[in-house]
């Protein structure tokens, strides 16, 4: 449903709020209400762990050398 809004702004910034809803052929109405549902919606923040538990088990040996493991990869990469 629908409802009805008074705004009171600059004539100015709607004079050029008009001019951009025309060239992108919306109405005004449409961009306030995009707007609004943006900044409305809630943030959703990502913590480090979120992250981490998004990666999955890896495939490495919890008995290796980590260490070891590291230079022999770079062996294979440049070679030293």
């Amino acid at each position: 449903m629908k409802a009805r809004v008074n705004l009171t702004i600059e004539e100015s910034v709607l004079h050029d709020t008009k001019l951009y809803a025309e060239k992108k052929g919306i109405s005004v109405s449409e961009i306030v209400e995009d707007y609004l549902k943006v900044v409305t919606k809630p943030v959703k923040r990502r913590t480090i762990i979120d992250m981490v538990e998004e990666l999955g088990p890896t495939n490495i040996d919890p008995k290796a050398d980590l260490k070891e493991l590291y230079y022999q990869e770079q062996v294979k990469k440049y070679g030293f």
